[in-house]
């Protein structure tokens, strides 16, 4: 399951829009990431041939089964660095920014050992 960062952040971004509102648009999707919507229409294509989004007749983006796991993987490494930076004592932006950062690179090793660390430790 290796994909871009880009595709990633893309993904990452359409599941953290439909949980907050429902419905996912290209627009939210650039007001979200700060991109252009022009960026999006491009992105939205590579997703949707790679099998990883669905656009219905209204435009609206859903994730195929596949993107659904990927968006979920990198969303919960990024809550789970987040979470880890603020128990350091980072403060909140740097923290959501820096995680944003690290979850594409961070092993899987190094990843499944901070959740155990956290697990372990009931936080």
């Amino acid at each position: 399951m290796n994909i871009r960062k880009s595709a990633e952040d893309y993904l990452e971004q359409i599941l953290m829009i439909r949980e907050q509102k429902g419905i996912v648009r290209s627009i939210d999707i650039a007001a979200g990431l700060g991109v252009t919507k022009p960026s999006v229409s491009v992105a939205m294509k590579r997703l949707r041939e790679n099998g990883y989004i669905n656009m219905d007749k209204d435009n609206l983006i859903t994730l195929t089964e596949s993107g659904e796991s990927i968006a979920r993987n990198i969303y919960d490494r990024h809550k789970t660095l987040t979470r880890c930076l603020l128990l350091v004592s980072v403060d909140e932006e740097h923290a959501r920014e820096d995680a944003c950062k690290m979850e594409h690179d961070i092993s899987q090793v190094s990843y499944e050992a901070l959740v155990k660390f956290l697990k372990d430790r009931g936080i």
